[in-house]
């Protein structure tokens, strides 16, 4: 029965083509705009890393001034010093660990074609790779051993191997970087980071890192951090005064592969701080807190207030649709009250009416929703256009893809229960006599 009133529903699509065409072009605008915006709010909140966000914790402590708060809601500072950074990897506490800042170097190629250019990097431990996973064409990251020797390597982002050595093999070689030679070990294949969340204090839509070189190397070479340093007095004159600061200019991250883990580096945080508070440090209360991946993304709020009201007006703009595509199905089904009193009278039941027309409003659903998919298309082309930042969430997965078609299917459905109840209202007898 389905396939027969599935026919007769296309047959009266196709008799009527102008007041299809409105129908689904309406649904299909509708479906466009709210799903634009709902595609990139649903990515910009993605889950990054879903088999281990839970394990990852971001670590915060509130080392501000005792007269005023870092945040007015009274949120510790969004990154650490440098000399409790030191201190938390020198206690190895966590599972893995890894301390990180932002660092803009430039590059002199060995090939004299190449001209020199600035390259943004990562200065971080060798658990980095381990603990955020990223993909390697070549080679690895470095070890342990590596950092406490201050080694001189390197690992390089896809990109900047494409433009050093034209993409191949380049383990082994050699690259400068601010007039320091690095051993390269190991080089990225592309990481498709929807939001580059291990770093959120420079911008979730940043472009990825072009190298990464040990943290001990970084702080050898005296290389200051290009990303946010936030310091609430004076950190005094020289390099060594700077890192014994209370400036806070670094990341912290840590692995805990147990609930248990997480409450023992609890204690032990609250303990660090306990006993800096003793040498004067620290004299806010204590304010320690270890947020996972998406608990810290959403302090961080990498979805935006405004993101959320777009997508509130786009799917408003669906519901204008949606009440137009009533108005033209009601004006449709009651065109037809002849036919369905004499459908009726040949024995038809209200639920087979029913049924006859809810199908008939899915087709146009279906419809509506093939096209406001190539729409939605359209319309994050438009985005990432607009918007470069947000390129990497600008994009149809096929979650988003099957939510397009259904969520056109069950509009276009709820639409039609109304013209479809009022159509199976028609009384046979009064219909036939006026025919």
């Amino acid at each position: 029965m389905f396939s027969y009133y599935l026919q007769l529903g296309l047959r009266s699509l196709r008799r009527n083509p102008i007041l299809t065409a409105l129908m689904v072009l309406g649904i299909a605008l509708g479906i466009a705009a709210s799903m634009t915006t709902l595609t990139v709010m649903h990515l910009m909140g993605s889950d990054p890393i879903p088999w281990k966000s839970d394990k990852l914790h971001y670590v915060q402590m509130d080392n501000w001034s005792p007269d005023n708060p870092y945040n007015d809601d009274g949120r510790p500072p969004d990154q650490v010093t440098y000399r409790d950074a030191v201190a938390l990897m020198e206690a190895g506490k966590a599972d893995k660990q890894a301390a990180m800042y932002k660092l803009a170097l430039p590059v002199q190629p060995a090939n004299r074609e190449l001209k020199p250019f600035q390259a943004l990097g990562r200065v971080t431990y060798a658990d980095f790779f381990a603990m955020f996973e990223p993909p390697f064409a070549y080679g690895g990251g470095w070890n342990r051993d590596q950092d406490a020797q201050h080694a001189r390597v390197v690992v390089l982002g896809r990109e900047t191997n494409e433009k050093l050595f034209g993409g191949q093999n380049s383990v082994g070689k050699t690259v400068r970087l601010d007039g320091n030679d690095y051993t390269i070990v190991g080089v990225l294949d592309e990481w498709n980071l929807r939001t580059r969340y291990y770093d959120l204090t420079i911008g979730a839509f940043a472009d990825p890192d072009d190298f990464f070189i040990p943290f001990t190397t970084g702080i050898d070479l005296k290389q200051r951090s290009t990303g946010n340093n936030s310091c609430w007095k004076s950190p005094g004159d020289g390099w060594d005064a700077y890192l014994q600061s209370d400036c806070v200019w670094i990341q912290m991250w840590v692995q805990l592969d147990s609930p248990a883990r997480l409450a023992e580096y609890q204690s032990f945080l609250d303990s660090y701080v306990n006993e800096q508070k003793k040498s004067g440090r620290f004299q806010r209360p204590l304010n320690n807190r270890l947020l996972d991946v998406n608990a810290w993304m959403a302090d961080q709020k990498v979805v935006s207030s405004d993101v959320k009201v777009q997508t509130g007006l786009g799917f408003a703009f669906l519901a204008v649709c949606l009440v137009n595509t009533i108005g033209l199905l009601l004006a449709k089904f009651t065109r037809k009250a002849g036919e369905i009193g004499l459908r009726r009278a040949l024995g038809a039941s209200k639920r087979d009416v029913f049924g006859q027309f809810l199908i008939e409003s899915g087709v146009v659903g279906l419809s509506g929703g093939v096209l406001g998919l190539l729409l939605t298309g359209l319309g994050l082309v438009a985005v990432r256009a607009l918007y470069t930042n947000y390129k990497t969430v600008a994009q149809l997965d096929w979650t988003m893809i099957v939510t397009t078609v259904v969520l056109a299917v069950a509009a276009a459905v709820l639409a039609g229960l109304y013209p479809t109840w009022r159509a199976c209202q028609v009384a046979p007898a009064a219909q036939l006599k006026t025919q």
